[in-house]
């Protein structure tokens, strides 16, 4: 019998395991983690991924954290805006902090030679220990923006940074042993990065109205991370999650495949340089896409989100696939495991693994995260379904 650490590790390369993985993705701060575990400081990113392990280990799982907090410092890094963390000569930065009811605006100017760049980043709070992140006006409006921040944007990663990543991920590693595997939200591929910097609106359409701003936008979004993507992958995570959502099946196979594609492959060709698997996260819709992330090179793709969440069908993305690459897919988190009967859960959990299962390179997990509120018997359920049936 394999231990949860090589059924996984196996899994995500493709090899036959002994059964399915087994796993639940849970978000490293708030929501299901509050919910559960109400007294820890949301700011102990590290008490928070032990208590991932202590959780799932508890439920008989196998055991997938994913490192979100502590390693990407600013969470700017993941959430969007420049790199308003450092100053330098040609880079100075002044931050006013704004309260509005829940939310927290952090907005920044950036004074250059060459000109200002202005941004706001709110931090929202839904609970006691339960935040949202994110960009909310965006510094790079026009092709003068983009030449600013490209000139003199500091770097993202330097040295101590690195050291303190390795020394998280090894902690963490340490705990987790036999029982599972760490992954990292690895920076996101490069039109999800742009979509951090600008206006979505306009993301939609540059390829079509200004392609050769489109193209310098998205080499300049991948560039800037490609230091903080290294120290990660040399930390010894097991798997980068790469968020590839904002390109969604909605784009059609042809926009993707003509415009977004070409520099996803190079970003996720880099991602898995040194042998360590890229798991590509759509978790919209994604049917449109199915066949087009053959070519993007990713070992993993996920989540092939159930609708209303998203569009997937699995069998017939089970079909299309065809093993080319392996398929995380799940069970709805928030119309099931949160929302569900006892009953729903044990029938669609069983769907789910019975469709997933032939020809194996299936991994079965939640959705997406786990919403608060998600009853713990829904969970017992999904697990003990699960394990029945996941048996090659």
């Amino acid at each position: 019998m394999m231990t949860s650490r090589e059924r996984l590790l196996k899994a995500l390369k493709g090899e036959q395991t002994d059964r399915v993985p087994v796993t639940l993705f849970m978000l490293d701060q708030g929501h299901f983690l509050e919910q559960v575990y109400p007294e820890v400081d949301p700011f102990d990113y590290e008490q928070l991924q032990l208590k991932v392990i202590e959780i799932q280990k508890q439920l008989g799982v196998d055991v997938f954290v994913r490192m979100l907090f502590g390693i990407n410092d600013p969470i700017g890094v993941h959430c969007g805006g420049l790199n308003v963390s450092e100053q330098t000569e040609n880079w100075k930065v002044t931050k006013e902090k704004i309260q509005q009811g829940d939310t927290t605006v952090i907005r920044s100017k950036i004074e250059t030679p060459e000109g200002d760049l202005t941004q706001d980043f709110s931090i929202n709070r839904l609970r006691a220990s339960t935040y949202m992140y994110g960009c909310t006006k965006f510094p790079i409006q026009n092709k003068l923006d983009l030449e600013i921040a490209s000139k003199y944007e500091p770097p993202l990663m330097n040295e101590q940074k690195a050291r303190m990543i390795k020394k998280r991920v090894s902690r963490i590693k340490q705990a987790l042993g036999e029982d599972g595997i760490l992954g990292s939200w690895t920076p996101h591929g490069p039109f999800n990065n742009s979509s951090l910097l600008t206006n979505h609106e306009q993301l939609y359409s540059l390829f079509i109205v200004d392609y050769e701003f489109y193209e310098k936008l998205m080499n300049f979004a991948m560039n800037r991370i490609v230091d903080y993507t290294r120290a990660i992958d040399n930390a010894g995570v097991d798997v980068h999650c790469v968020g590839g959502n904002v390109p969604g099946g909605f784009l059609g196979k042809k926009c993707y495949d003509e415009y977004v594609l070409p520099f996803e492959k190079k970003y996720i060709d880099f991602v898995q340089a040194n042998g360590t698997p890229a798991m590509y996260h759509n978790c919209g819709e994604i049917m449109n896409l199915v066949e087009s992330y053959k070519h993007l090179g990713a070992k993993i793709i996920e989540p092939f989100s159930p609708p209303p969440l998203g569009d997937a069908d699995l069998k017939k993305a089970k079909e299309i696939v065809n093993g080319d690459y392996v398929m995380l897919a799940g069970v709805d988190q928030v119309n099931v495991l949160q929302k569900g009967s006892v009953e729903d859960v044990k029938r669609i959990t069983e769907e789910t693994i019975r469709i997933g299962k032939p020809g194996g390179k299936f991994i079965l997990q939640s959705a997406d995260f786990l919403e608060y509120g998600t009853p713990m018997e829904n969970l017992e359920a999904y697990v003990q379904t699960a394990l029945q049936f996941a048996d090659y």
